[in-house]
């Protein structure tokens, strides 16, 4: 099964890019996120043509999560509520079951700048996504959180700490959430394969900072144990993000794509 993770930021900006990389890459599931189209305007029609079928969830200008699957698509959940009452149903959140793995396509909020209400409101999305895992999820069975996360889990994963340091993405509350997440029992796959600084999978589009390689690695593909354990590959795809490979304008991510055997070996 190969299985990738892509915030395409605008699918109507960006379609032709998208298909022609799907087409060339062939993941058998794609998670996206930023896709800011409404669930009508999703093409449906253009994956189906590569023999994809199409979940998404999303409002339109803002947000939007979507996973392609070409292995099959079942018990589609979009939105998530905690036992509280509180619900998110805003665009983030989008799980469903793809050649018997348990896929969700998440794009956590921003947080804008520490000390906003944004910023309370990306630590309590966090919070929720935590309860969900435990709630709702078993980490014997085989799971994959896949999307932008916008965390860099550690130093390793910022192009200059003390340039970001204290800011939004790499603010202690927020490493300690996304480190819930691995401690309830979610492997970091792609760093898994690539411990090295640097491997980055975010940068802004200005002042040339992709060909400075001055980004971040906020977008992940967390998988359980059971799933981690054929993991044979991962590899981010900077082409993707390169503004002559494919057709159209690229999006400020790069895809990721990880590689696993069809059963445990």
């Amino acid at each position: 099964m190969r299985l990738a993770t892509w915030n395409v930021n605008s699918l109507k900006a960006r379609l032709d890019r998208v298909l022609a990389w799907t087409e060339a890459i062939g993941p058998d599931v794609l998670c996206m996120q930023e896709t800011k189209v409404k669930d009508e305007a999703m093409p449906e029609l253009a994956f189906r043509a590569l023999g994809y079928e199409v979940a998404h969830h999303g409002l339109g200008q803002w947000n939007g999560v979507a996973i392609a699957s070409r292995i099959g698509i079942g018990e589609i959940q979009a939105g998530f509520q905690a036992s509280d009452g509180w619900t998110d149903d805003g665009g983030r959140f989008l799980a469903a079951t793809c050649g018997g793995v348990r896929v969700a396509s998440i794009y956590v909020p921003n947080g804008r700048r520490v000390g906003t209400e944004f910023y309370e409101e990306k630590l309590v999305w966090l919070d929720r996504i935590n309860e969900w895992l435990i709630t709702k999820c078993n980490p014997a069975e085989p799971m994959a959180v896949c999307g932008d996360f916008n965390v860099a889990p550690a130093d390793d994963d910022v192009y200059d700490p003390a340039a970001v340091h204290g800011a939004t993405h790499v603010s202690p509350p927020e490493r300690e959430a996304v480190a819930r997440m691995r401690e309830w029992g979610l492997v970091d796959i792609v760093r898994r394969f690539h411990p090295d600084p640097g491997f980055f999978t975010w940068w802004d589009y200005r002042a040339g900072n992709f060909h400075k390689n001055l980004g971040m690695r906020i977008d992940h593909v967390y998988v359980t144990e059971p799933l981690a354990a054929r993991a044979i590959r991962a590899e981010r795809d900077r082409d993707a993000r390169k503004p002559s490979t494919y057709p159209g304008i690229p999006s400020d991510h790069a895809p990721l794509v990880v590689d696993f055997h069809d059963q445990a070996s």
